[in-house]
């Protein structure tokens, strides 16, 4: 496994493989893996020759300053597990190469429809972040093949607008998220909790699991769910930022009687820790 910092190396690399036909596939990180990370590298082992994996911790998707110096950092243990998976390279870029001049004077992609929902409306320019980034690890790695957690739901989406938007030559392909044995949803975020508060963590997916079975019984009072659902969280000490039902494919306002693809979705702080989780549910 080779690491490497710079656009030279990645490229070269990049070209060897071209030269071979061997397919490509990118998994985009922001390190302090965990086995979600880890099942996202074994799936794109599955698709391509060849596996590139990223380690940037963006700061142009953090709104807040104080959750971008909070964000673990991890390289050498990161560098370790994958070395351990037949990862073929990492690609660490500093700061500095990604925005060579400066955050303020970077050209951004805004992608509509994003910030206006969900994520979007509490973290303002968080997905302009992740679509300019994204887009740069595109034109950097090449890759033809790009591996996304369904964790980040929303980001997903984004992303398969973005390159259907543009016309970018990568296949997106979203993975299923992975869970601990109480159903919390595997995050970097999750290690930032107490001990206390761990324990609590699993109501946030059991609250899903509660919308979901509710919706696909033909419960008629959706808003009644959903505000049981907020108050159990609360009453658990968690601040919900939303708790939503939105169309799977577009993530837009669903109508009943014209949409069975549906996805749950939740935010909610726990303690300054904020979680996020997401779950299919389908009503045909």
């Amino acid at each position: 496994m080779q690491v490497v910092d710079n656009l030279v190396a990645l490229r070269t690399r990049v070209k060897n493989w071209r030269q071979q036909d061997e397919v490509i596939a990118f998994v985009p990180t922001m390190g302090n893996l965990h086995d979600g990370h880890l099942s996202l590298v074994k799936k794109a082992h599955e698709l391509a020759d060849r596996i590139v994996v990223s380690i940037f911790v963006n700061p142009l998707q953090f709104n807040d300053k104080n959750d971008l110096s909070a964000y673990p950092r991890t390289l050498n243990e990161d560098i370790n597990l994958l070395s351990e998976l037949n990862c073929d390279l990492v690609f660490t870029p500093t700061e500095s190469l990604m925005y060579p001049a400066g955050m303020n004077k970077q050209t951004l992609i805004h992608v509509p429809g994003m910030d206006n929902k969900l994520c979007g409306l509490g973290r303002p320019g968080h997905f302009d972040g992740v679509a300019t980034v994204v887009a740069k690890f595109f034109n950097m790695v090449q890759p033809d093949i790009a591996v996304f957690g369904e964790k980040d739901y929303q980001q997903l989406m984004l992303i398969k607008k973005l390159v259907q938007d543009l016309n970018l030559p990568v296949d997106i392909i979203g993975a299923p998220t992975r869970r601990d044995e109480s159903g919390l949803a595997l995050s970097s975020r999750n290690n930032l909790l107490t001990e206390k508060q761990a324990s609590k963590a699993s109501l946030l997916h059991q609250q899903l699991l509660d919308v979901k079975t509710a919706l696909e019984k033909g419960s008629e009072d959706l808003d009644a769910v959903i505000s049981g659902a907020q108050t159990q969280l609360k009453q658990a000490g968690f601040e919900p930022e939303y708790l939503e039902v939105r169309r799977a494919e577009d993530l837009e306002l669903f109508q009943p009687e014209q949409d069975a693809a549906l996805r749950v979705l939740v935010a909610a702080r726990l303690g300054k820790v904020r979680l996020i989780d997401n779950i299919a549910c389908n009503l045909a």
